[in-house]
């Protein structure tokens, strides 16, 4: 239990340690946050794009 202790301790750079680690993962949290935010209003977007248009019509003589 006395190797964990000192493990979380950091050598005495705990205080700067663990608070560098809770903001990263805040900040990844935050980015796959707003990707797949983003990532959903660009489908949304596309779906939008592909209804709107009309549909496309087969060229005479072209074998599909």
């Amino acid at each position: 239990m006395d190797a964990v202790a000192t493990f979380l301790a950091m050598g005495g750079y705990a205080g700067f340690v663990w608070p560098s680690f809770a903001l990263t993962f805040a900040v990844m949290i935050g980015l796959a946050v707003a990707s797949r935010r983003a990532l959903r209003k660009a489908q949304r977007q596309l779906e939008l794009l592909e209804q709107s248009r009309p549909a496309r019509r087969a060229r005479p003589g072209k074998a599909a």
